[in-house]
């Protein structure tokens, strides 16, 4: 699959923690340069709780549940994820660990953005990498947002 039906997914995604990258299309065929696609079966755990990889994902297809393990009994569930999410948007900003598991629950693929690639292209095109910084801190605060509003009692 191309990289711009990623784009397009992205951009219909009409969820509270859609990334809203203000990237035309040439900017996004620049993203794409840095991105390694992997496809992935049902079971699979894109991201591990506690590991301390630095990668930002993009769901090209299929679909992924986020849970955490170790909590209060029915604070496991996180999220239900659909084509267009990213995932793994605090890696970008800290050096931590995985605060949830990412697992497949139908095939599909991702698109990674390792590390050392986004700061590869901070180098080279430093406004691109600024621009999708700055969406993903959107994602983040928006995740952010909605299990501190979960976590309220309701008065």
């Amino acid at each position: 699959m191309d990289f711009s039906e990623v784009v397009q997914a992205i951009q219909s995604l009409n969820t509270e923690d859609a990334l809203r990258a203000r990237l035309d299309m040439q900017q996004w065929r620049t993203v794409a340069q840095y991105l390694t696609r992997h496809e992935m079966r049902m079971g699979d755990m894109i991201i591990r709780q506690g590991d301390r990889d630095r990668a930002l994902y993009f769901l090209e297809q299929g679909t992924l549940q986020v849970y955490m393990t170790g909590g209060p009994p029915g604070s496991s569930k996180v999220a239900i994820l659909r084509p267009g999410s990213v995932i793994g948007e605090p890696s970008l900003f800290a050096d931590g660990p995985r605060m949830a598991n990412v697992e497949a629950m139908t095939s599909g693929a991702v698109w990674a953005l390792r590390l050392p690639r986004f700061e590869e292209m901070a180098l080279r095109v430093p406004a691109v990498a600024l621009e999708l910084l700055r969406a993903a801190g959107a994602v983040m605060a928006a995740r952010m947002r909605a299990n501190l509003a979960r976590q309220m009692p309701v008065t």
